[in-house]
């Protein structure tokens, strides 16, 4: 984890936003929501075939960012793959369409791509994180000079979806060989739901403290930051505007300005569309001290 002069540096605040019409049209539409940072897909993230990106595409995004002052992007990929899938066959689509993932984040330079590690269906927890990290390893083996670092996302836990324990986490990626490739990316609601509970500031430095000893902070490399609409340990993912979820906007400042974190770079994903994500950046800057 990087910390970038702590005593001055803020995190970098920012959103998911469109790619209508192209990838190369995100920049700009970052920049109107005031964002430092954005996170984006990189195709139709409901489609398992897509277009390969053009030169158009690539050469407008690159310079989108460089235009509009954009200090960090996050590919997040599609919703379809399950890295986890005991199907022979919707493996093999994963897989490949998450290899299309690491390939188009290195065709748009961008350095991080964020997944959620994958749903062990039918198949036993175990089963289901071998799974996992033994795909990584084969696209990372596949991959082997891509700039591209992986980034596993704490989940809620809903249904059987890995990773809403740091355990998970931390078991997959202690079986994947190139674990310079690895790192997390902390949704905050996912962890409220799936049962740390960061509200109070009694409790917030006891989650780190697992974090840091499960995990690793050093692995830490972006955040999620959404309310939650469901309470502690349901299990359920239902993101909230912030400061109006069961996580409360005392959270939130806690985190923005904790020293460990200023630099990194965090994305919401709250609902109500473009005015909502200014009011939440505006929120979420008011807290920082």
């Amino acid at each position: 984890m990087k910390v970038e002069n702590p005593q001055k540096s803020r995190p970098l605040l920012g959103a998911h936003v469109s790619i209508a019409g192209g990838v190369e049209n995100s920049p700009k539409n970052g920049f109107d929501l005031t964002c430092d940072c954005i996170q984006i897909f990189s195709k139709n993230q409901s489609q398992w075939k897509s277009n390969p990106l053009s030169d158009k595409n690539i050469s407008g995004f690159r310079e989108g960012l460089e235009k509009y002052n954009l200090k960090s992007v996050l590919i997040h990929d599609s919703y379809l793959i399950n890295l986890a899938s005991p199907d022979p066959a919707k493996h093999k689509m994963s897989l490949d369409a998450f290899i299309d993932e690491i390939d188009r984040a290195d065709q748009l330079g961008v350095r991080q791509l964020v997944f959620h590690p994958g749903s062990a269906m039918e198949s036993s927890e175990d089963q289901g994180l071998s799974k996992i990290a033994a795909s990584l390893n084969s696209a990372i083996s596949q991959r082997p000079h891509s700039q591209v670092r992986l980034l596993l996302e704490t989940t809620a836990g809903q249904g059987t979806n890995l990773g809403c324990k740091f355990e998970h986490l931390a078991q997959i990626i202690h079986q994947v060989e190139d674990k310079s490739r690895m790192g997390v990316c902390f949704d905050t609601a996912h962890a409220l739901a799936g049962g740390y509970d960061l509200r109070s500031p009694e409790n917030y430095p006891q989650v780190w403290e697992k974090f840091g000893q499960i995990i690793g902070l050093d692995y830490l490399a972006a955040f999620h930051l959404n309310d939650s609409k469901k309470d502690l340990s349901t299990r359920v993912d239902r993101h909230e505007n912030i400061g109006k979820g069961f996580i409360g906007a005392g959270m939130f400042k806690m985190l923005l300005n904790d020293p460990r974190f200023a630099g990194l770079s965090m994305y919401l994903e709250t609902p109500g569309g473009d005015q909502a994500y200014l009011d939440d950046l505006k929120t979420l800057r008011s807290l920082f001290l």
